[in-house]
């Protein structure tokens, strides 16, 4: 295998969210502290009580996937699909018979095909199995997605879904990072993917007393770390990395956004859904980053926060940063994307880690929008409303999941 700890840069990116179908709508809507959040269109939601999500609009998968395909696909798929499509010729990134075996595809998964098993259920009840499509199985199960961007592509490398709930697109370029670092793989198409707004999902989640119950003004919804917060906003749409071992990225002349450099994984062991007391385990997490990256706690600027507008992880959270940073926390540009884009679930880790690595490169931090009425519990630095211009040398994206398990990215700016 070689080197066993290679640098891995980021050359590629893509984007489908609430905010814009492509990576340039995404960055000009994120700067402008635009909300993607609306009242759901999807389906009739008039008897569910909560009726606003993060939908992505006027998406045409026939863009990037052949007419007899797309019935072969979840929507959470085409989403993917189009995403690695974007990030691939960003990165003018192509795979030869040689380089095949080597370059490998992850994309976290949440809930998969949840709108396939919704419809297909349905169909089932109405004429038993002789209703069902043959297509239902592949449609619907989770590592679809980075099999069908691997037939595209022609990656022959390692190929799965990580389903770890809201960590899941961070684990999926935590492990493809890994994976590069220590020379079993060249190149990576990494990042996470979901279409889960649904009747059956956003009513599951309201019974939980999750989601944020302001239908009647959904872009002002969803405001992490703001006192009035009543709950996360769903939202669907996917986020794709091209990475590539450092040398060869350079060799071939890409353009490098910036460095992965640390990375960190662990769980908290203690609650189905709510995170361990005091932010220890997401704490733990951001430590396990940094001491992987031999990154000191000063070196960091900026932090995309899992920032989800929940009471709970709200404030767990900015207990998490201040027992990792100390003073230091005070000084550092804290901000959720998700105040803009609601949460993505299993894609949410992966479209976060695409918005630090544009704010590592472009030196502009985005806003937390919504952000009016302080919280005492949450007294940090959230760039409230407005981007910010500043030089980021290390930026951290934090992604916590049901089940308690982490996720935690490390991204330097690249020096060549």
């Amino acid at each position: 295998m070689g080197d066993m700890n290679r640098r891995v840069v980021v050359t590629g990116l893509g984007l489908v969210t609430p905010l814009g179908n492509d990576l340039a709508t995404n960055w000009q809507n994120v700067q402008s502290g635009r909300s993607g959040i609306a009242p759901i269109a999807h389906f009739d939601a008039s008897q569910l009580p909560v009726r606003i999500a993060g939908e992505v609009r006027d998406f045409d998968p026939l863009r990037y996937v052949d007419k007899r395909d797309v019935k072969k696909m979840d929507l959470f798929t085409h989403f993917a699909v189009a995403a690695a499509q974007m990030a691939v010729d960003d990165a003018r990134f192509t795979i030869d018979s040689d380089l095949a075996p080597r370059v490998g595809v992850v994309v976290g998964v949440g809930l998969g095909g949840i709108r396939t098993l919704i419809e297909a259920h349905q169909s089932f009840l109405e004429g038993g199995a002789r209703k069902l499509s043959p297509f239902m199985i592949p449609r619907l199960i989770a590592n679809m997605a980075p099999g069908q961007i691997a037939i595209r592509f022609g990656a022959k490398g390692v190929n799965y879904a990580p389903a770890s709930a809201c960590a899941s697109g961070g684990h999926a370029i935590g492990e493809a990072y890994r994976l590069i670092r220590i020379g079993l793989q060249d190149a990576m198409i990494a990042g996470g993917a979901e279409a889960a707004v649904t009747g059956l999902s956003v009513g599951g989640f309201a019974v939980m007393r999750a989601l944020s119950t302001r239908n009647d003004e959904p872009e002002r919804a969803s405001r992490p770390f703001d006192r009035e917060r009543d709950g996360f906003v769903m939202a669907e749409g996917a986020g794709m990395l091209i990475l590539e071992e450092h040398g060869r990225a350079v060799a071939r002349g890409a353009r490098i956004y910036a460095e992965i450099v640390g990375y960190g994984a662990n769980a908290d062991a203690y609650h189905i859904t709510s995170p361990s007391p005091d932010g220890a385990g997401a704490a733990a997490c951001m430590r396990l980053a940094l001491e992987d990256g031999n990154i000191t706690p000063t070196d960091v600027d900026y932090i995309n926060a899992h920032g989800t507008s929940t009471p709970y992880n709200d404030a767990n959270e900015t207990q998490a940063i201040k027992h990792v940073f100390g003073e230091h926390a005070r000084r550092l540009a804290i901000s959720s994307t998700k105040s803009m884009t609601g949460h993505l679930l299993g894609a949410a880790g992966a479209v976060e880690a695409a918005y630090t690595v544009l704010t590592v490169h472009h030196g502009i931090i985005a806003p937390t929008i919504n952000y009016e009425v302080p919280d005492p519990e949450c007294d940090l630095d959230y760039v409230p409303n407005q981007a910010r211009a500043a030089a980021i040398r290390v930026a951290v994206s934090n992604s916590f999941g049901f089940g308690g398990t982490n996720a935690c990215l490390a991204f330097r700016r690249s020096a060549d």
